[in-house]
């Protein structure tokens, strides 16, 4: 809305400061800067209300220290973290931006499937809360959304060298000639590959050349975008269990993704990085910073001891805004790398299931390789504090995020 409003000024009046507007580099601090007030101004207040209307967390008896201090702890506090995204997007994007209304849609998504969720645990005293098939269909309904537009839409598109649009049978949507090279936009379900030399992956390998059967590569595209959204939500939604360890993992990743959305929106720096030239992305710089800022402003609250959890509300908003920026800035092979603490947590209670069913079955006991899981309650069990444990967790993804970040030059 500003953005609009200050473009129209520097069109219309000779107003100082109004071309500030234009520079994403001025209006991501600013979106970071203000999503930190939203989240740490509304949120007490939100707090105060959460506890009034007694929405307060149940603590399942699991034998860890500290547990029942965090009993009637208000919890839903994803809304606070949610509107601390929205309203700076609103304000400093470009709204007419296909990447930031599917940004927008998904954090809507998400954000109400749980709030839906954790609006049953609470207010009708289910544990298990919303379906776990509901909640799949959810999950999948908005992968399936985000692949078509993606697909379809104008404004997602790929700049590649026109010689090798043309071999490929990509479909051109405009060329662009300059007096060194000749380039196509093309409409391609290409990826960025990590450690490959020509840094790029095509879904659509099976059929390569095959105009015909471009559909089957975005068939193939879609899946991928649902399952990795899908994976990445209910990872984060794991991640969720101490005191601010997944707002500060986002917060992380966050930033790593901003770098990509910077990079890749830019002609020059994707050209020397030899990596995809993603036009309009550059606005996804934007969003990233918000998120990073409402995920920060957000530990205000939430680190140890937390004053407000964000419930499902917060943790598979968390998690889709994450999937959903990866894949728009095709780097989704790299959530292994970049989520790597979400993959191990997830890794760990699937080890930990299948190896209890395994030992039931052979020994007639289930016999379990962590103490507990997910992996942090694991390192509780052995004595760590959380507060420590958070700490590691979060310079482990520190180091993640600068892995991530170099893979773009290791080849």
């Amino acid at each position: 809305m500003l953005y609009a409003f200050f473009d129209w000024l520097e069109a219309h009046y000779d107003i100082p400061g109004a071309g500030l507007f234009r520079y994403i580099s001025f209006r991501s601090s600013a979106a970071l800067i203000l999503s930190l007030i939203i989240a740490i101004g509304i949120g007490d207040k939100i707090i105060r209300y959460l506890r009034r209307k007694q929405i307060g967390e149940t603590i399942r008896e699991l034998g860890l220290e500290g547990e029942q201090s965090k009993a009637g702890t208000p919890t839903m506090g994803g809304v606070i973290i949610i509107a601390a995204i929205v309203i700076p997007v609103l304000l400093l994007c470009d709204l007419t931006n296909m990447y930031i209304q599917l940004l927008l849609l998904s954090v809507l998504w998400l954000g109400a499937i749980g709030l839906v969720d954790d609006y049953i645990k609470i207010f009708h005293k289910k544990k298990e809360g919303l379906k776990a098939k509901v909640k799949l269909i959810g999950q999948v309904a908005l992968g399936t959304i985000v692949g078509i537009v993606l697909w379809w839409h104008p404004q997602s598109v790929v700049r590649m060298d026109y010689q090798r649009a043309v071999s490929h049978n990509y479909p051109i949507q405009k060329v662009v000639e300059t007096e060194e090279v000749k380039y196509a936009y093309v409409k391609s379900t290409l990826t960025n590959m990590p450690f490959i030399k020509d840094n790029a992956f095509d879904y659509n390998l099976v059929v390569r050349g095959n105009g015909a059967l471009q559909w089957v590569g975005w068939l193939v595209y879609v899946v991928a975008i649902i399952f990795i959204l899908t994976a990445v939500s209910n990872a984060a939604n794991l991640t969720d269990g101490l005191d601010g360890l997944l707002a500060g993992v986002g917060a992380i990743i966050g930033v790593a993704l901003g770098i990509f959305a910077y990079v890749s929106g830019n002609t020059v720096i994707s050209e020397y990085l030899k990596i995809l030239y993603l036009p309009h992305t550059a606005e996804l710089v934007i969003l990233s910073a918000a998120f990073v800022g409402a995920c920060v402003g957000f530990l205000w609250y939430n680190s140890y001891p937390a004053s407000v959890f964000m419930g499902d509300t917060g943790s598979l908003t968390i998690g889709g805004i994450i999937a959903i920026l990866a894949i728009t800035l095709r780097k989704e092979l790299l959530i292994p790398i970049l989520c790597g603490v979400f993959f191990a947590e997830s890794l760990s209670v699937i080890l930990q299931v299948a190896y209890f069913k395994y030992t039931k079955r052979k020994y007639g006991k289930g016999r379990r390789i962590f103490r507990m899981s997910p992996l942090h309650h694991h390192f509780q069990k052995m004595g760590l504090h959380e507060a420590k444990i958070v700490t590691r967790f979060w310079i482990v993804q520190v180091f993640l995020a600068v892995l991530t970040v170099v893979t773009l030059k290791i080849r």
